[in-house]
């Protein structure tokens, strides 16, 4: 800051050599209430349904839209509709970021068994 005295702004970076993240007191005040204010949420993948799970399951496997379709007993549009919903709601673009996010999510290390 501008007005900040000579000798602690002198401070304040020799704690920034030293790895530290100097802050005004003010602005301290604000992170800490910021962080009182937020609400925990369930992770993204608990926000998947059954349905979006089993999709994202086979998927994760291997199967191309059509054999998810003809294992669910559903459509291919509607396998579009819960890939669309499954990439919303893991925040992610592809077919390889959803499997990562969803296995890691899960705290898997293999997939589990799905029917066929």
């Amino acid at each position: 800051m501008k007005q900040t005295p000579r000798p602690e702004l002198l401070a304040a970076l020799q704690e920034v050599n030293r790895g530290g993240s100097p802050m005004a007191s003010n602005i301290a005040r604000r992170v800490v209430q910021s962080f009182q204010q937020t609400r925990p949420h369930a992770s993204e993948a608990d926000e998947l349904s059954n349905r979006e799970q089993e999709v994202l399951d086979l998927l994760a496997r291997g199967y191309l839209y059509k054999e998810i379709a003809e294992n669910l007993n559903i459509s291919v549009a509607t396998v579009n509709t819960y890939i669309r919903r499954v990439y919303e709601k893991l925040h992610v673009r592809s077919r390889a970021q959803a499997v990562a996010k969803y296995t890691r999510f899960a705290g898997r290390e293999e997939l589990p068994k799905t029917k066929t």
